[in-house]
């Protein structure tokens, strides 16, 4: 099977996905790169091209190269060839089960997890339902008619969209005022809202072993520089902390990743998950699961797997043939 980098991708997300296929490529140099422009074309695209994309987290890629068509021409000429797709994706149709869908109606195998639990974990409203039914402590949800009495109620409430990540479009409503904000917001796209959770934000990757177990990594502490992990503060922000393994006391260390466990198994995920908790006084407080999460040389994944031990290289290779033996190859 010839190896295929897949980065970019039509969503907001495209940004970070190009720094992912940058450690991507470091650590399988032999690799092809293709690139799913936001035109929703996909390119061939050299080496020397993405690496000296030196500000991938701020100025968009351009491939220079022409184009082997759209996203399905381009899934077509790779199961003719008999590709293995890396998944350097994030977000959108790359993340919600779309593409998965696609390769797996081709019989093309891909890393990360399947359509359907791709499909669950992306909707964080199904997401913390079906990890409650699990057994894992999640914040109740709000209701935008209900969001005033519950401003009352908790003082302070969070709103984020249903569906995307790297924290983009987080809108903190700490008065009535807020709550214009989050109306206009969710005329574009549906909202989850909930009650803001004070505590130390806290996330722990799930590795999926040769036999089917699965192994948590070490948790991770995040110290934000201004209060909020969003976008700025993960990428960008100098000052935000993260913090490997995270300094919590041996029991709340071990509940984040039993609740990891748990989510991952919920959700049906496939070869690697990575589930964001809050640590409040009473515990762990579980907010999303993550099944492309960012493998950026700054991401939280790839340092959880150098606290393990685990060389990125292995970890890749180990994906790779996960991806084969579930595709049949």
């Amino acid at each position: 099977m010839r190896i295929t980098i897949l980065f970019g991708g039509t969503n907001k997300e495209r940004l970070v996905s190009v720094a992912t296929a940058q450690a991507l490529h470091s650590a399988l140099p032999d690799a092809d790169l293709w690139f799913w422009d936001v035109d929703d074309t996909v390119h061939e695209i050299r080496p020397q091209a993405l690496l000296n994309h030196l500000r991938p987290f701020e100025e968009p890629f351009r491939p220079g190269t022409t184009g082997l068509g759209d996203i399905e021409h381009a899934l077509d000429k790779a199961m003719a060839e008999n590709r293995l797709l890396v998944l350097g994706l994030h977000g959108g149709s790359a993340e919600n089960g779309e593409l998965q869908a696609m390769c797996e109606m081709r019989g093309l195998a891909f890393t990360g997890s399947g359509s359907a639990s791709s499909h669950l974990a992306f909707d964080k409203i199904a997401a913390k339902r079906f990890a409650e039914i699990a057994g894992v402590k999640a914040p109740p949800g709000v209701t935008l008619e209900d969001a005033e009495a519950a401003l009352f109620k908790y003082g302070k409430l969070i709103a984020k969209p249903v569906r995307d990540g790297s924290s983009y479009g987080l809108i903190f409503v700490n008065a009535k005022q807020d709550l214009t904000a989050v109306r206009r917001a969710t005329k574009t796209e549906e909202y989850l809202i909930e009650p803001f959770i004070a505590g130390i934000e806290a996330t722990c990757g799930v590795l999926e072993q040769p036999d089917g177990a699965l192994l948590p990594l070490p948790t991770i502490e995040i110290i934000p520089d201004e209060g909020a992990f969003d976008y700025r503060a993960k990428y960008l922000a100098k000052a935000t902390q993260e913090i490997c393994p995270g300094r919590f006391a041996p029991g709340i260390n071990q509940q984040i990743m039993d609740q990891a466990i748990k989510a991952h198994r919920a959700l049906s995920c496939s070869g690697y998950s990575r589930s964001d908790f809050i640590v409040t006084e009473q515990g762990p407080v579980y907010l999303e699961t993550n099944t492309l999460p960012g493998l950026t040389k700054a991401s939280l994944y790839p340092k959880s797997l150098k606290a393990q031990g685990i060389e990125f290289r292995d970890f890749l290779q180990h994906q790779i043939a996960l991806a084969a033996k579930r595709a049949g190859k």
